[in-house]
């Protein structure tokens, strides 16, 4: 074996080739739940994008069942899977409520990428306040709330968030207002929340949330009690 070895470095030598520098693989970080990006199907991916297991959730933040697994779900999905590197978890948007689903999603999108999930987390520890005043605002003026809701889509989601104070509570989690009002009403930032709903609908079935893919196959489950077995089963 060193014989074989001396010659093929005299050969190298010979023929003025040098030998390929080893390629190091890239260490792990120590926690894959600070990897959070933007993906090119519009969700928001956290953790190893080379895991065995995918989970794609399309949700809407407005969705009490989605609100439930959000509370149920998350947190032993994140220390158990996500945080090994053996599953990545990405969350679309699916608007089911209009108005204050789009202002909502708008606003989650606006903060930094690297705060994403942790602001989707708050949205959904506040869901029963934002539920109630929805309801309120339905109640007491329903008129005004239906006018709301037939507004071209920016203006829409700039009144919901002015009435059900979405301005003040992403403020208070260092979104400055006038930074979320500018987002409000980009277009590009709502164009592709459209184009991620639409996909959805036609090229994945999706029909109401939460929905859950596991390796690209179209869940049933919709807790985290029926959810957890699917990624054993994918090898989770």
């Amino acid at each position: 074996m060193r014989h074989l070895l001396a010659a093929a470095a005299a050969l190298l030598l010979a023929t003025g080739a040098t030998p390929a520098p080893a390629v190091q693989k890239k260490a792990a970080p120590a926690n894959w739940l600070t990897v959070i990006v933007k993906t090119p199907a519009g969700g928001f991916r956290q953790g190893n994008p080379d895991a065995p297991v995918k989970l794609v959730e399309y949700g809407s933040r407005t969705c009490p069942t989605c609100g439930r697994f959000a509370a149920e779900g998350m947190k032993p999905l994140r220390d158990q899977y996500i945080a090994t590197g053996k599953v990545s978890y990405e969350y679309r948007d699916y608007l089911v409520h209009g108005g204050p689903d789009l202002a909502l999603a708008i606003l989650n999108q606006c903060v930094p990428t690297a705060r994403f999930f942790d602001t989707l987390d708050a949205i959904y520890a506040s869901q029963p306040m934002f539920a109630d005043r929805v309801e309120a605002l339905v109640h007491d003026t329903p008129a005004e709330a239906e006018k709301m809701q037939n507004l071209p889509a920016p203006q829409a989601a700039l009144r919901f968030a002015e009435s059900l104070g979405f301005l003040k509570f992403m403020a208070a989690r260092g979104l400055p207002e006038a930074q979320a009002r500018k987002c409000l009403g980009n277009a590009a930032l709502i164009g592709g929340i459209a184009t991620v709903n639409a996909n959805a609908a036609t090229q994945y079935g999706v029909n109401g949330t939460p929905t859950f893919f596991v390796n690209g196959r179209k869940m049933r489950a919709n807790s985290w009690d029926r959810l957890q077995p699917e990624l054993w089963a994918a090898g989770a």
